[in-house]
């Protein structure tokens, strides 16, 4: 089964409205996905995060060493890429752009085999996860703190059995936040808390230990992803889990953070740090190091289903007869290209989502919200 052709489509929707959190706002989102053909006639569908231009460039300027490969050899294609551009992108988005390609092979190998994605990276190890809501970004209104807690409840009323909510605009102005969330959803609704790193360390103990006493489940990024001596000695004055690792590239990345003993719940992003094929070897490496793995998911359908089939693989640590349940995000922001472009749609049930069983992700792509979304 040979590469036939490698296509790019830059897919972008202006939101109704824009949201921002403690770095910068979205007016609009905008994604790279990629379609691999083969001269068997399968298809394969997969996705890069970052800068939605820059993949593109990435991706095309990868295709020239693909064509009429074997699709199948998705590691061997993986090393060539990653061998090939090594002197001058170890990291950053060129990297995201090996992982669109890879996705796409998983896919396509998948549907060769007539088998899902995660059967091939080894077996099911659950047959569902647990959805969390990503929400509660921040906004210009007056009743901020109200406006949170009211979304969150929203949240519940869906099924969501966990939230994360935005942090990082003042620690005072967290903690009201917080407070309002917390006293809204009840003491059952897990919490967790996403500074997109915007404290220092003197700073991000100081939330910390000020909302400890909400029964936070993770405080995510709370500092510089380049600090990792720093996250290790936040983790060492606080209860609260931190988890970390979207900012990181390859096995090499997310090493750093494993042997600082920089985090708790490590959060690699498929679709940026490598693909499925990386992927699979930092969660081998996170288990040598007992460090549980929640990704970080962020985009479309293609993004969402790869982590669903990553996530249903993941051997629970330690290994017990009845196994905690695996996380998955599920941005609640809006999402027009998502909601648009796969299917079957995203079905949450009873506070659960279950694996894709069909071939390679388990998705159709719609290629009329393709040219609906194409951004000329």
């Amino acid at each position: 089964m040979r590469i036939k052709q490698i296509e790019t489509f830059i897919l972008a929707d202006q939101l109704s409205e824009s949201f921002f959190f403690s770095q910068w706002s979205y007016s609009e989102r905008q994604i790279c996905i990629v379609k691999i053909s083969t001269d068997s006639g399968l298809v394969g569908w997969g996705e890069g995060y970052g800068p939605a231009s820059i993949i593109e460039a990435g991706i095309k300027h990868l295709t020239p060493m693909l064509l009429g490969q074997n699709a199948l050899e998705q590691e061997r294609l993986w090393f060539d890429m990653y061998r090939k551009t090594l002197d001058f992108a170890r990291r950053g988005v060129l990297v995201a752009s090996i992982s669109a390609i890879d996705i796409a092979l998983w896919d396509l190998k998948g549907k060769a085999f007539a088998q899902p994605v995660s059967v091939l990276l080894g077996g099911q190890q659950r047959n569902r996860v647990m959805p969390y809501a990503t929400g509660l970004y921040f906004s210009n209104s007056d009743k901020l703190a109200s406006d949170l807690a009211t979304e969150a409840t929203s949240y519940v009323d869906q099924g969501f059995k966990a939230i994360k909510m935005k942090v990082g605009l003042s620690i005072r102005t967290d903690l009201e936040h917080v407070e309002a969330v917390r006293a809204m959803i009840g003491e059952d609704i897990k919490l967790m808390v996403d500074a997109n790193h915007a404290y220092s360390l003197r700073e991000a103990i100081e939330l910390a230990h000020l909302i400890e006493p909400y029964d936070i489940s993770w405080f995510e990024e709370p500092i510089s992803p380049e600090f990792y001596d720093q996250y290790s000695e936040l983790r060492s004055n606080t209860s609260i889990p931190i988890a970390g690792g979207e900012c990181e590239y390859l096995r090499y990345g997310h090493h750093q953070l494993l042997k600082n003993k920089s985090v708790d719940i490590l959060q690699i992003d498929i679709c940026s740090a490598g693909g499925l094929t990386e992927a699979k070897r930092v969660a081998t490496l996170a288990s040598t190091y007992g460090v549980e793995i929640v990704p970080h998911t962020w985009g479309t359908g293609i993004a969402f289903h790869a982590a669903m089939h990553f996530i249903a693989n993941l051997e629970p640590i330690p290994g017990r007869l009845m196994s905690p349940d695996f996380y998955i995000e599920y941005d609640r922001t809006e999402n027009g290209i998502r909601e648009a472009l796969t299917s079957p749609p995203i079905d949450m049930q009873e506070g659960y989502i279950k694996v894709p069983t069909g071939p390679g992700l388990g998705i159709e792509v719609n290629e009329e919200a393709i040219q609906k979304f194409s951004k000329t």
